[in-house]
C-alpha cells in the first residue's frame, strides 16, 4: 500500500511540475480547447490512422528549447520549456516568440524504449516540421528533412541504448517569407490575408517499432464499376516467398480476403460495393499482414471508402463533376485551417473535428484546404464525416518574376522543392476518400510550368480531378476544371466551350468582426463589411440565392470564404476562437439546401 501511495505521489509531483513550467504565450483570445489543455497529454491519439499498428510512443509534451545564431553549434545548456508539437510562435508553445531567417529552433527530449521492443527496428516519425530540420539522437546526425507538410522518419536503431534514457535534439531552420520553399499565407509581417509565421515541430512526434521487414505504405485504389479494391503495397526487406494477406470487413464482419505473392497489383471483391458520400460516408476496414514461411512478420489496419470522381457532359452539353457517376453540386468553404492559440496546430483533435461538424451541420459538402496540408488525422475526420475535399498545395516562391503568360520564373532549386513537397502530400494522403482534387496553384501565388505540373498530377494520380491555377492566371488545358475567385460574387467562368468543369473557386468574404472574439481591437478587415450578425446572414442568403442560376447554366460547384476568422481577417462562418457560428441560422440553411435540389 505504502508502495502505491509513494507512486502517486510521484507522479502527481512530476504532473504538477510540469504544469508550472509551462503556461500559454500572451494571446487575446483562446479556444475552449487551449484553454483546457493539458500539457501532460497534448495530441495523444494515434497519428496515422491509414496505417496503424498497436505499439508506439508519443513523444509530445515538455521539450527544452533554445535560439541559437544560424552560425552556431549544438546549444551548450537548454533553460528554457517548449510544449510540442505546438509552433514556437504560438501561444500554446509557452513560448510565443519569432525565431527569424539568421537563427535555428534547437529543441531537446529524452526518452526510453519498452522492454518489449527489444530486437525490433525503432522508427522516430514527425508528422510535420517547417522547414529544415536536422535530427541528432545520442549526438549521432541520423539525418535531414527539407519540407513543411510532410511527414518524415529515421531508423534510429543504431543510436539508442535499450535499456536507460536517450536523447533528441533537433535544429530547425525556416527562412518564412524570405525563402522560396512552400509555406502558404505565413509572413514575417502579418496582415490582411497573411498571417503568423509557423516554425519548427507543429505535428505529432513519435516513436514506432518494427521488425526489419515490415509494410512501409499502402496505396488504395477502388473501382467501384469492377467492384474491386487494388493495392500496391511498399515492403521493406521484401524477399521472394514472402505473401501478403487482405482481408476486408464490413461492420466488423470479414467479407472479402485474397493472398499474395506480390507486394503490386493486387485485388480483392468487393460485392455489391456501399458507395462513399457526403450523405453516406461508409468505409470499410482493411487488414494486412506480411508472412515470411507462414509466420506472421508484420500486420496493419486500414480503411477504404468506394468512391468515384469523374467529369462528364450532362444532357445540354455541360461538363459537370460527377461523384460516382451522379453529378452533385459542391458547396463548401475555403479553410485555412489556422488556430489563435495553436496557429497551424490544432489545440486538440476534437477541434480538428469540430469545424468539419459545424459546416455539415449548416449544409456544406466540401471543404477547400487552402495553401496548407493538415495532419492525417484531419483527413480521416474528413473520410468518417462525409465532406469532400480539394487538397491546395502550399504556395511559396511568390515574388518571382512572371513571364507573361500566367507562369513565373522558378530557379531549379525552387522547382525541385516544389515538385518534391506536392509528390510527398500527394503520396501521404492518396487513400483518402475524402480528397476529390489537387489543387496545385492559387491565384498565380508562385505558379510556374503550370501545364507540366497539372498533366504530371493528373498521369500519378487518375484516381482525382486536378484543379490547375485557381482563380485568376487560367490556362486552357490546365487541369480538370476551370476556376474563377470573385468577391463578393457570385459569378462563374465564361468560356463554355472548355472541356472542363466550370467552378466558383472563391466567393464571399463577408466580414464581421464581433466584439471579445478578434485577433485584434482594430484594423480588422473583410471583403464587405457588416453590423450585426443579422446583416451578414441576410447578406450570405441574397448572395447564394443567385447560385441556382449559375448551376442550371453549368457551375459544378462553389466555395465561400471561409470557415473561420484568421487573425485581422473576419470572413468567417465562425470566430477565430470558434465560439460563435455567425451562420447559425435556419433560414440560412434552408437556403443551402435548395442549392442541391436544383440538378438531380
Amino acid at each position: 500500500m505504502k508502495k502505491i501511495f509513494l507512486i502517486s505521489l510521484f507522479l502527481f509531483t512530476a504532473i504538477l511540475a510540469n504544469a508550472q513550467q509551462w503556461k500559454p504565450a500572451d494571446v487575446k483570445i483562446k479556444t475552449v480547447w487551449g484553454e483546457k489543455l493539458d500539457p501532460d497529454n497534448v495530441l495523444p491519439e494515434y497519428p496515422r490512422p491509414q496505417l496503424v499498428r498497436n505499439e508506439w510512443k508519443n513523444l509530445n509534451g515538455l521539450w527544452d528549447y533554445s535560439i541559437e545564431p544560424r552560425l552556431g553549434g549544438m546549444p551548450l545548456s537548454y533553460e528554457r520549456k517548449i510544449l510540442v508539437p505546438f509552433p514556437v510562435e504560438s501561444s500554446l508553445s509557452g513560448v510565443g516568440k519569432i525565431v527569424g531567417s539568421q537563427n535555428l529552433l534547437w529543441y531537446k527530449t529524452r526518452f526510453s524504449i519498452p522492454k518489449e521492443w527489444n530486437g525490433k527496428r525503432i522508427l522516430l516519425h514527425f508528422g510535420a516540421v517547417d522547414w529544415e530540420a536536422e535530427v541528432y539522437v545520442n549526438l549521432v546526425k541520423v539525418g535531414t528533412h527539407r519540407g513543411g507538410y510532410d511527414e518524415f522518419s529515421f531508423d534510429i536503431t543504431d543510436q539508442i541504448k535499450i535499456s536507460g534514457e536517450n536523447e533528441i535534439q533537433i535544429s530547425v531552420w525556416d527562412p518564412s517569407d524570405e525563402g522560396s520553399q512552400p509555406r502558404g499565407k505565413q509572413v514575417r509581417k502579418p496582415g490582411g490575408i497573411w498571417y503568423t509565421s509557423v516554425t519548427g515541430i507543429w505535428q505529432t512526434v513519435w516513436l514506432e517499432p518494427v521488425n526489419s521487414a515490415h509494410i512501409e505504405s499502402l496505396r488504395q485504389m477502388p473501382d467501384i464499376e469492377k467492384s474491386l479494391l487494388c493495392i500496391d503495397a511498399v515492403v521493406n526487406g521484401w524477399k521472394d516467398g514472402d505473401e501478403i494477406k487482405i482481408k476486408v470487413f464490413e461492420g466488423g464482419k470479414e467479407i472479402s480476403s485474397g493472398e499474395f505473392r506480390s507486394a503490386k497489383n493486387l485485388s480483392v471483391k468487393i460485392q455489391n460495393p456501399k458507395l462513399w458520400s457526403p450523405n453516406n460516408p461508409f468505409l470499410y476496414d482493411l487488414k494486412i499482414s506480411l508472412l515470411r514461411g507462414n509466420k506472421l512478420v508484420d500486420e496493419v489496419k486500414s480503411y477504404f471508402g468506394m468512391r468515384k470522381i469523374s467529369i462528364a457532359k450532362d444532357e445540354n452539353g455541360a461538363e459537370r463533376i460527377l461523384l460516382n457517376n451522379k453529378f452533385l453540386f459542391q458547396f463548401g468553404t475555403l479553410d485555412q485551417g489556422w488556430w489563435p492559440d495553436g496557429l497551424y496546430t490544432a489545440p486538440a483533435d476534437d477541434a480538428l473535428k469540430y469545424d468539419i461538424v459545424k459546416l455539415k451541420e449548416l449544409g456544406f459538402n466540401l471543404i477547400r484546404k487552402h495553401v496548407k496540408v493538415e495532419p492525417a488525422r484531419y483527413y480521416y475526420h474528413c473520410d468518417k464525416l462525409g465532406i469532400l475535399v480539394w487538397q491546395d498545395m502550399p504556395s511559396g516562391d511568390m515574388d518571382i518574376p512572371s513571364t507573361g503568360t500566367g507562369d513565373r520564373i522558378r530557379n531549379a532549386q525552387s522547382e525541385y522543392q516544389f515538385e518534391t513537397e506536392l509528390k510527398e502530400i500527394i503520396d501521404e494522403h492518396f487513400n483518402s476518400s475524402s480528397i476529390i482534387a489537387w489543387v496545385p496553384f492559387n491565384e498565380g501565388w508562385g505558379q510556374a510550368n503550370t501545364i507540366k505540373v497539372c498533366n504530371w498530377i493528373g498521369h500519378y494520380d487518375e484516381s482525382r480531378l486536378v484543379d490547375g491555377p485557381s482563380g485568376w492566371t487560367d490556362m486552357p488545358a490546365a487541369g480538370n476544371i476551370q476556376d474563377r475567385h470573385d468577391y463578393p460574387g457570385p459569378s462563374m467562368p465564361q468560356d463554355k466551350n472548355d472541356s472542363r468543369a466550370l467552378v466558383l473557386g472563391e466567393f464571399g468574404g463577408l466580414g464581421l468582426p464581433l466584439e471579445g472574439h478578434t485577433w485584434k481591437d482594430k484594423d480588422n478587415w473583410g471583403y464587405r463589411s457588416y453590423k450585426d450578425i443579422g446583416e451578414v446572414q441576410n447578406a450570405f442568403i441574397a448572395l447564394i440565392e443567385k447560385i441556382p442560376g449559375l448551376i442550371k447554366k453549368g457551375l459544378s460547384a462553389a466555395v465561400y470564404t471561409q470557415t473561420t476568422d484568421v487573425e485581422v481577417e473576419v470572413n468567417g462562418v465562425m470566430t477565430y476562437d470558434r465560439k460563435v457560428n455567425k451562420l447559425e441560422n435556419e433560414n440560412v440553411k434552408a437556403a443551402v439546401k435548395k442549392l442541391f435540389e436544383v440538378v438531380k
